[in-house]
């Protein structure tokens, strides 16, 4: 069961078993390691946000593999023990409980809370880089008040962009959002993408110039469990037959997810072959509406039977289920640089079929890894879910799970993201020079 701070004061360094973090920070078995740490060590506060906690535990155990000394800030859901008992990691937990269920009162106190222990520790930290892999709570805050006070504490700042400009993907950008945006890029030392695509769309809207900006993979999720449970178990956990074909959309549900482009697709391909069957798993994320339309699409099909609905957060100890139940992931998104599903898919050995939007063509090996089809159209969805059952990669399923996890494996380690990481540590920190950098 994971721990969770119970120190009152939350800008301290975790505990466990009642020792002082700080006091075994870099601590060896006999020797207090941190006496022998060259003063070239980058030593980074890791600001998480509260949550990603696939990304989170899987970039600070390469980072520390890699020498690094983390500040870790981070949550009651991060509490973990691949952090607590790291040695290489102070674990702050500033973001304490985040439980959906709480009344709006219990979360505006919350929150506000949080704002008041990071604003105190970044006051006192003594680590010169603040990496930030997600904003708080308040966007617009974070991007303006909060980067101009870590650059008046004299903090150099680097900065994850997982979405370049998630307003524009989400259709409700504005005016604001992208000037904050620009404030907090311009604001940033440098800046972490996933994809070349992402490294353009910075430079074309926002002028972010290309030597402020390193691509790095989008690491593997090695932090979900993956069991001895079968593909046959787990089909039958969720009352399905080894001989049904099924297909998995996973993650939340939003508009540029497509999910309304595969409800199409699936009706169209049933009419062709009854033996289909779609896992939705996950929960509903911005439009009620176009959940209720997703509703009212199935209604009227009469094939409700064929789908299996979890609307809901699907915990790390259930995950599993999904992946190893289906046959195929199906990423129909409209609008996207890159995915983490396709990543967590991967980690399953999971074939997939994705729309051609953002790089999802460069990271899926045609007839290999998966499929790709033409963006929003259910008609080129169907047919290539058909393709898809109708090839080797399907017939051989077991066989190439373990090929698409080997080559997942080497593609998009964490090793290679750390690598990349420190370089820019070290390079800000003024301790290699700038003709080694990696751009």
């Amino acid at each position: 069961m994971n721990r969770t701070v119970s120190t009152p004061d939350l800008s301290q360094p975790a505990r466990t078993e009642g020792a002082d973090r700080s006091s075994v920070l870099g601590r060896s078995s006999s020797q207090n390691a941190s006496s022998a740490l060259s003063p070239q060590t980058p030593r980074v506060s890791l600001l998480t946000g509260g949550g990603d906690k696939p990304y989170a535990l899987g970039l600070s155990s390469a980072l520390t593999a890699d020498g690094v000394i983390l500040d870790f800030i981070g949550s009651d859901e991060l509490a973990v023990p691949e952090l607590l008992d790291n040695p290489r990691v102070n674990f702050f937990n500033l973001r304490g409980d985040q439980r959906p269920e709480a009344d709006s009162f219990t979360k505006a106190l919350r929150v506000l809370a949080y704002y008041g222990r990071l604003f105190r520790y970044a006051a006192t930290a003594k680590q010169k880089i603040f990496h930030i892999l997600w904003n708080n709570k308040f966007e617009l805050f974070d991007r303006t008040v909060l980067m101009l006070y870590y650059r008046l504490l004299g903090k150099r700042i680097v900065l994850t962009a997982h979405n370049v400009n998630a307003g524009q993907r989400d259709a409700n950008d504005s005016w604001r959002n992208r000037l904050s945006l620009k404030i907090q890029y311009r604001l940033s030392d440098h800046i972490f993408v996933h994809t070349e695509e992402m490294k353009s769309a910075l430079f074309s809207s926002f002028g972010v110039s290309g030597d402020k900006v390193t691509v790095i993979p989008f690491g593997i999720n090695t932090t979900v469990p993956n069991t001895s449970l079968s593909s046959s178990d787990a089909k039958r956990r969720l009352g399905l037959g080894d001989s049904d074909r099924a297909l998995l959309f996973f993650g939340n549900i939003a508009p540029y997810k497509g999910l309304d482009c595969l409800i199409a697709a699936f009706i169209e391909a049933l009419r062709k072959n009854g033996n289909y069957h779609l896992i939705i798993a996950g929960r509903r994320k911005g439009s009620e509406d176009y959940w209720r339309q997703i509703q009212e699409t199935i209604n009227r099909s009469g094939l409700s039977e064929k789908i299996v609905q979890r609307i809901e957060y699907i915990p790390d100890e259930q995950t599993e289920i999904y992946f190893k139940a289906a046959d195929v992931l199906v990423l129909p998104y409209t609008h996207i640089f890159q995915s983490g599903v396709l990543f967590l898919g991967y980690g399953f050995g999971l074939p997939v079929i994705a729309a051609d939007v953002g790089s999802l063509r460069e990271e899926i090996v045609e007839g290999e890894t998966g499929f790709i089809f033409k963006r929003g159209d259910s008609v080129a969805l169907a047919e290539t879910m058909a393709r898809y059952f109708e090839s080797d990669l399907f017939r051989n399923l077991e066989a190439r799970r373990t090929k698409i996890v080997e080559y997942a494996t080497g593609q998009y380690s964490w090793s290679t993201v750390a690598a990349r990481t420190t370089r820019v540590y070290s390079h800000l920190l003024g301790t290699r020079p700038i003709s080694d950098r990696i751009s």
